[in-house]
Formats: C-alpha cells, sequence, structure tokens
C-alpha cells in the first residue's frame, strides 16, 4: 500500500542512483536518461560542479528568509539579467514554473489596474494558445490550453482565453479592451514540441506595442540552454524584447528553483514595469534560498559552454531519424535538446486503451532508455546540455529498433 496521493501515472521502475546521462533502478538495471527529470537536470546526474555548490553552502547557510539581503539571491539575478536575459530588469525567485507563471499573470493584473481601460477599468485578461501548458496551480491551469488539466477544478477563473497557436489572424483579431497581456511558449513542450514561427513572436510583439499590451514568455521547460541559446526565444527572432519571463527546470540542475524577470521599460510617466510589484504584493518563504541559488549559480555558469554540443547534438538527431525513412515516424521537429518525434499511430501495434507515446515510453523503458511523451502521438527526447555524441547514438538505436519491433512494415 501507498501513502501517496494517486495523482502521477507512474512508469514501473524505481529509480535510485544517477551518474550523468544514466540511472540506476533498484534492481541494479541501468537506464540512459533522455527524460532528465523532463528538462530538468541539464548538467546530468550528480555533476561535481553542482553537488561542490550545494555541499559548500549546505555547510554554510542554507535558509534565510526574504526579510533579509541574500547575497546568493543578488549574485543570481545579477548573472541571469547581464549574461542571459541582457536586457534591462528585475527577477523574482521562486520554487517552480506554475508559481512562476503566477507571477507573471499577478504582473498582467497589477499592469491592467496601473494601465485600465477609456473607463477607467482595470484591464486583467491573459491570452495564450491550445496545446500550450503553464503549470498545475489554479493560475497554470486557467492559462493552460489544454481541457483535461481543469476537468473537475470548476469554476475557472475568469480572464483567460486560449486561441490557435502561430496563428497571427486569430490572436489579432482576439484583442479586447480588457485585455492585458499574451503569455506564450517558444516551443510548446507538454503540448506537442510545437515551435513559434519567427512572423508569430514578432507579430504577438507588434501587437503588444499596438494595443499597450505585455508579451509574457514562458521559458520553463525551454530556458537556460535547453534550444540552442541560453534564452529560447532568441533562437527564434533574436531581436525581440519581451516585458517578462518565466524560468524553472533545468536552471537549478536538480535543485528546485524558479524564477520570473520583468522589463524595467518604463509603462508611465518614471514608473517601470518591473517596479509594479512592490512589498506586500508578492512573495514567498523558500524562493530564493541561499542553498537554492548557489545550486543555480553552479549550473548558469556551465551553460553558455554547451551551447554548441546541443546544436550538434541536436543536428546530430535530427539528421539520424530522417536518415531511417522509418513508417512510424511523421517527422521530428523542435528546436535544440528538446525533440519531438512524430509518431505515425496508424501503422503502430498499440495494445486497446494505451495511448501511442504512452505506450512507446514503456517499450523504450524494456529497453534501457528513458524518453517521455509529448501528447499521444508524440515522444519526446530531452537528454542533458552535455550529452555525447556516442550517448545519442546509443539511445536513437533503441528508438529505432523498440519502433522496429512495433510495426508490421519494415523501415527502409
Amino acid at each position: 500500500m501507498s501513502y501517496l496521493l494517486p495523482t502521477y501515472g507512474r512508469f514501473p521502475v524505481t529509480l535510485v542512483r544517477g551518474e550523468g546521462t544514466r540511472v540506476w533502478d533498484d534492481q541494479g538495471k541501468a537506464y540512459l536518461d533522455f527524460c532528465s527529470g523532463i528538462a530538468v537536470c541539464a548538467l546530468g546526474h550528480s555533476p561535481d560542479v553542482l553537488v561542490q555548490a550545494i555541499q559548500k553552502q549546505a555547510a554554510t547557510l542554507i535558509h534565510c528568509c526574504n526579510l533579509y539581503h541574500i547575497p546568493q539571491q543578488e549574485e543570481l539575478a545579477r548573472v541571469i539579467v547581464e549574461d542571459h536575459v541582457r536586457i534591462p530588469g528585475k527577477v523574482f525567485f521562486s520554487n517552480s514554473g506554475a508559481e512562476s507563471n503566477d507571477g507573471l499573470i499577478k504582473a498582467a493584473r497589477k499592469f491592467g489596474h496601473a494601465r485600465p481601460q477609456p473607463d477607467g477599468s482595470p484591464r486583467y485578461e491573459v491570452l495564450s494558445f491550445t496545446r500550450s501548458f503553464h503549470g498545475r496551480t489554479l493560475g497554470g491551469i486557467n492559462a493552460t490550453g489544454q481541457d483535461k488539466v481543469k476537468e473537475g477544478f470548476d469554476p475557472l477563473l475568469p480572464g483567460f482565453r486560449h486561441l490557435p497557436f502561430n496563428d497571427l489572424g486569430a490572436l489579432a483579431a482576439a484583442i479586447r479592451p480588457e485585455t492585458a497581456a499574451i503569455l506564450l511558449e517558444p516551443v510548446q513542450g507538454e503540448g506537442g514540441v510545437n515551435v513559434a514561427t519567427p512572423e508569430f513572436l514578432r507579430s504577438a510583439k507588434a501587437l503588444c506595442e499596438k494595443h499597450d499590451l505585455l508579451l509574457f514568455l514562458d521559458e520553463v521547460q525551454v530556458g537556460f540552454g535547453r534550444c540552442g541559446e541560453t534564452m529560447a526565444w532568441r533562437e527564434i527572432a533574436a531581436e525581440l524584447e519581451p516585458d517578462g519571463i518565466s524560468w524553472a527546470k533545468g536552471m537549478g540542475g536538480g535543485f528546485p528553483i524558479g524564477a520570473f524577470w520583468l522589463s524595467d521599460r518604463e509603462i508611465g510617466e518614471s514608473i517601470a514595469l518591473s517596479s509594479l510589484l512592490g512589498p506586500g504584493s508578492h512573495g514567498t518563504t523558500y524562493g530564493g534560498s541561499p542553498l537554492a541559488c548557489a545550486a543555480s549559480l553552479s549550473v548558469l555558469g556551465e551553460v553558455p559552454n554547451l551551447i554548441d554540443n546541443v546544436r550538434a547534438r541536436a543536428a546530430q538527431i535530427h539528421d539520424t531519424i530522417a536518415s531511417w525513412d522509418h513508417p512510424l515516424v511523421t517527422g521530428t521537429r523542435g528546436l535544440g535538446l528538446l525533440v519531438g518525434i512524430g509518431l505515425e499511430v496508424s501503422k503502430m501495434d498499440i495494445p486497446e486503451g494505451k495511448l501511442p507515446a504512452i505506450h512507446l515510453s514503456a517499450e523504450l523503458l524494456k529497453a534501457g532508455l528513458l524518453a517521455p511523451p509529448a501528447g499521444p502521438e508524440t515522444l519526446r527526447l530531452l537528454p542533458p546540455l552535455n550529452v555525447s555524441e556516442e550517448e545519442v547514438t546509443e539511445a536513437l538505436d533503441i528508438v529505432r529498433d523498440t519502433l522496429s519491433a512495433m510495426t508490421t512494415e519494415p523501415a527502409a
């Protein structure tokens, strides 16, 4: 009997140890990990730089509440703004991506009060997109464009609408007097690995400027090197300047930490967007602790050195899979080391009642590879940013052999 709430449909394996790109279960079996805790273990498992940073800080000061100054927090915020975002702004530290997105939603509401409708009533609406995922808090599920995460949690919060992703006309037509912000993922991870087009990002920014809206980017899964740039949006539209960004997952390398950034740009006379969340408007007990910030500093210090490897390994994955011409593969998509493999489900041998991508993930697990689904018809590859060429080859061999065992049509 388990005393855990049954909130997860877990695969039948118990992991107890990890090193680099491999993990071991409680029976001693090794697995190649191309899940990375769902894009969390950016440097692999138990990297020396992260272990040493945690050990050193844990022996000095683990926690200090935010009533006092925390030097590691100040330094991490400086590194994020100066070295990664490279646009003037301010950072708030949280514990997860959902909390970070909730912070952006609160900032949109504050902005809507500071810049109200012509009749003086506040703006409050956030536009997001179908197949998006923004977390499992009440704010996060209402921003998410997937009905399955909302089931059983009625009544829904007001102030959210979901539009077709990459549809410029639908976005332009959707803006109302009460609209305050647009929230989008540069690459939708949970929704099937869908990449925003450059035209879509640029048009979203232009609409924000035209209608006095905020452009928020959810980089929780895609930020800090995962997509081939330290900030994922720069791999799509490098010149873009968002108003807010959320992060978590890979920024701690496995240690829980999240953050969101707000631009310093002026939204009124001597009023910066980043000044709207003042004392008492937002807070956290654990966010930005000395230990969490020390861990994140050690990870983010390594990210710029891994960008070339991310791009090389991504090209290897896409080129190799394309060379298969496999009957069960419709193609690959994504950016950097967030790769989606589209599945031709009509040709897959799937047991009744099983979703194709979940069944494939289970079969890969048996073969020694961890790789999560991204919706019912997409397999996702999320290896550590420092994965080697040999490890990619090994993983792709497992994927191809497993797919070939699931169809009667031979690969070319």
